[in-house]
């Protein structure tokens, strides 16, 4: 299968390695930017343009992996091919394709990537949804070379995966920047949370987030929290830590 990467960015270099190394032929890298697109070409060995109209119209497949915001307008630009058009996006629709190509889909992996973080994609569950039977099938061979966890799934269900994804990857790494802030403000290394993180993490594989749930939210401790309170300087994080402990504290009511 010949490929065709549309960005050059996080997800399209994890992409791009990732197919190279199963044996997927990156035949050509778009970015408007040419560092990143020339940066990406030459890790996969292929050339690159940074001029929508000539990317080349020969591929088997066409993989979209840009930012929302800059996704339709692309789309619109593209040259007329046969291949499969696919975005890696969890929250746009299927329909972002419609009336510019013929054959069309999503090829969504549910992961954080970063350029200097190797990703093992065998362990990446990818969520593949097509325009006809036979593109969507297509799309599952080739998520199946890179991961067995392959599962099909409508534009209006990926899209509650992607905000639910928001939660759990997102704002959980806001929480370690938080904290990690809170800690070197009093020098103190951050390198120390890293088991806490590590079994709260592995906790959810054997138990609900619900029943993994300790600390003194839970149980609604005001000395506790109205210590961390008064220690707290800026007033977002008071509100936050005041919301989400009331939360929590909700939460593990309704269990009872």
């Amino acid at each position: 299968m010949k490929i065709v990467l549309i960005g050059a960015g996080r997800v399209a270099t994890r992409m791009a390695l990732a197919c190279s190394e199963v044996g997927l032929e990156i035949a050509h890298v778009y970015s408007r930017t040419e560092a990143s697109a020339a940066a990406l070409a030459s890790q996969v060995g292929c050339d690159y343009t940074t001029e929508v109209e000539t990317i080349r119209t020969d591929a088997d497949l066409y993989l979209f992996a840009l930012k929302d915001s800059a996704l339709a307008e692309v789309v619109k630009r593209m040259p007329t091919c046969e291949g499969i058009w696919a975005h890696t996006a969890g929250s746009m629709p299927l329909s972002v394709f419609e009336g510019f190509a013929r054959h069309y889909g999503v090829l969504y992996p549910l992961q954080t990537f970063s350029r200097e973080r190797e990703v093992d994609f065998s362990r990446v569950p990818i969520f593949v949804e097509g325009n006809s039977e036979a593109v969507e099938q297509q799309l599952h061979v080739c998520a199946s070379l890179l991961t067995k966890e392959v599962h099909t799934l409508s534009s209006d269900r990926r899209k509650w995966l992607h905000l639910a994804a928001v939660y759990a990857c997102n704002f959980t790494n806001h929480m370690y920047h938080l904290a990690s802030q809170l800690l070197e403000d009093h020098d103190i290394p951050r390198e120390v949370l890293l088991p806490l993180i590590d079994e709260t993490a592995a906790k959810v594989h054997d138990l609900s987030p619900r029943e993994a749930q300790t600390g003194p939210a839970v149980r609604y401790d005001r000395n506790v929290i109205d210590r961390h309170l008064a220690m707290l300087e800026r007033e977002d994080m008071k509100t936050l830590y005041e919301m989400i402990s009331r939360q929590i504290y909700n939460e593990s009511q309704q269990q009872r």
